[in-house]
């Protein structure tokens, strides 16, 4: 999903507009990221998936990516940055994400939150609707809302912007192994091509790191 497909996608789960998700386009399988980005450990083979809940593309990927990380080999590391893009929504729903991550609710919620979005057009950019609706899933309201308005959760937000930016992300959801090259469905053809791709560049980087 690029720029201007999420303009119209969050307007769509806004109730103002509905669109239609365009096929994938078979293109290059992926893409080399300049200037190489820095990785949090040397020493591991990093990929990151850049995603947004209000995805469809992103919601239908995930798991598929979910099997692929039981198999990840103890020399790679995996995080997810959310896609901001300036956009307040995304930037809402990022908060959501990251406080979910910070009060170890994460497990529990962030297969629900895509459901829960794009089905139910449940309120989750707002605090009011956050509050009501992680309690509603058995989450301790009171505990996540703390994690939601701390300052850490905000210090991650603009680090997942400065990171997307960094990496020149467009679309989501996107891969990107090692600082080095991007992949995704767009590209390689299809969702498991990405992950497929993924693989042969996880392997390219660790021979580069012997």
């Amino acid at each position: 999903m690029n720029r201007r497909q999420l303009l119209l996608q969050m307007a769509a789960l806004a109730g103002t507009t509905a669109i239609g998700t365009p096929a994938f386009a078979q293109g290059a399988r992926f893409a080399p990221v300049s200037p190489i980005q820095p990785t949090a450990d040397k020493a591991k083979v990093e990929v990151i998936e850049f995603f947004h809940y209000g995805c469809p593309h992103c919601r239908d990927f995930d798991p598929l990516l979910e099997h692929w990380l039981k198999k990840l080999p103890e020399d790679v590391s995996f995080i997810r940055v959310p896609a901001i893009w300036g956009n307040p929504q995304l930037k809402a729903l990022a908060q959501f994400y990251y406080a979910a991550e910070a009060s170890g609710d994460i497990g529990k919620l962030h297969e629900a939150a895509f459901v829960a979005l794009q089905d139910e057009k449940a309120p989750l950019t707002t605090e009011e609707g956050v509050a009501a609706w992680v309690a509603s899933k058995g989450v301790d309201a009171k505990r996540f809302m703390d994690a939601y308005k701390s300052f850490g959760v905000q210090g991650k937000i603009q680090r997942a912007d400065q990171i997307a930016r960094a990496y020149k992300i467009n679309g989501v959801p996107t891969l990107a192994i090692d600082g080095q090259w991007t992949t995704s469905a767009s590209m390689a053809g299809s969702h498991e091509a990405a992950l497929q791709v993924a693989d042969e560049l996880i392997a390219k980087a660790r021979k580069a790191k012997a």
